[in-house]
């Protein structure tokens, strides 16, 4: 597909006011995608695991209004949020080609996030995918030939893309792809799609606890840290590893081999942070507590013999990946070993889930 697909044909009819309202999850990347080139395209294609419990619920409201500008108001937990409202306005200012009835419109966008305020824990994922959600079941409403269910996730993937690049891996579950990769039928720079082969039972509903060791804002946000992948000596040959991974990943799924997946998520995860610690500015995101959890979970490993592994995202924060069949050891040994090392002992279980919903 071409951006031109989703542009839309004149509307039939736009209503006067109403109300819509979907939930949307976060998710973590398996294999990483750091880096991007022309409007929110991925240098390297990514795999992530969507989750089910962190998530974002957003009601959009909505009055006809034709002020030939953008008019909204975002509000966080029922308090208008000022702060959200200039990444929203760049957000709308790039849909709009997609979405031509936004300056017709004056919206109130209310949302919250299951998880808490400043955790650490990425909300543009789950924040955009339920907005752009919203937007295009809107718009849905507006056409004259009936939207496909297909056509739907593609193009709230799309968007969302445009808001966040990684919120276009939360639409669907419970694998996602986005990125254009040879060896992923139907892959595409434009969005996520579900992961297309086989995948063993070890696999499914797969455990994600999150370690909140750092609930401060980001040292670095993503924006900066994408951009400085431009000048990075190591750039290619770290986009070249992550398309490798994801190439030895498709067997890895279809086998059930949880060493080799650990082995590749754990160097995803070190890979990531090692291209930050090599950029010029360079930054050290992990805290001492994220290096003491990360020998905990290797040294527990190697005792039990258990599957569990680690990965990280930009940031502090550790996400403990664990099959089902593991969630009581695993869970035990989290609460008594591990929550020391988060902040104020908070963690968050979750796991693998389906993607965005209708309220």
């Amino acid at each position: 597909m071409t951006e031109a697909q989703f542009i839309p044909k004149p509307y039939t009819s736009l209503p006067e006011s109403g109300t819509v309202s979907w939930n949307s999850p976060s998710n973590i990347a398996l294999v990483k995608y750091w880096g991007k080139h022309g409007e929110q395209l991925p240098k390297n294609a990514s795999i992530s695991f969507t989750l089910s419990n962190c998530l974002t619920t957003t009601k959009l409201i909505y009055q006809r209004e034709n002020t030939n500008t953008f008019n909204f108001e975002v509000f966080l937990d029922g308090k208008r949020e000022l702060g959200f409202e200039p990444k929203i306005l760049k957000f709308f200012e790039r849909v709009e080609v997609y979405l031509p009835f936004l300056k017709q419109f004056s919206f109130k966008i209310e949302t919250s996030n299951s998880f808490p305020h400043s955790s650490g824990i990425a909300s543009s994922a789950s924040g955009m995918s339920a907005l752009a959600c919203c937007l295009v079941d809107m718009e849905r409403s507006m056409c004259d030939t009936e939207m496909t269910e297909e056509f739907f996730k593609q193009k709230a993937s799309f968007l969302a893309r445009l808001g966040s690049g990684s919120a276009c891996r939360s639409i669907e579950g419970d694998l996602i792809v986005w990125g254009e990769h040879k060896d992923i039928e139907g892959s595409s720079d434009l969005f996520g799609i579900k992961y297309p082969y086989p995948v063993h039972e070890n696999f499914k509903n797969y455990c994600d606890t999150i370690l909140l060791v750092d609930k401060g804002e980001k040292q670095v946000s993503s924006t900066v840290g994408h951009n400085l992948m431009h000048e990075h000596p190591f750039a290619e040959q770290r986009f070249q590893q992550a398309n490798n991974n994801l190439e030895k990943l498709k067997s890895v799924l279809e086998r059930g081999n949880l060493s080799e997946f650990i082995n590749i998520v754990e160097s995803e995860a070190l890979s990531l942070h090692a291209m930050m610690l090599t950029s010029m500015p360079y930054f050290i995101l992990m805290k001492p507590a994220t290096l003491e959890i990360i020998n905990k979970i290797w040294a527990f490993r190697k005792k039990h013999k258990s599957n569990l592994c680690f990965t990280l995202d930009a940031g502090a924060n550790v996400h403990v990946l664990y099959p089902a069949n593991e969630k009581v050891m695993v869970r035990k040994f989290i609460e008594n070993d591990l929550s020391v090392n988060c902040k104020n002992g908070e963690f968050i279980h979750d796991h693998s889930g389906n993607g965005s919903e209708k309220i």
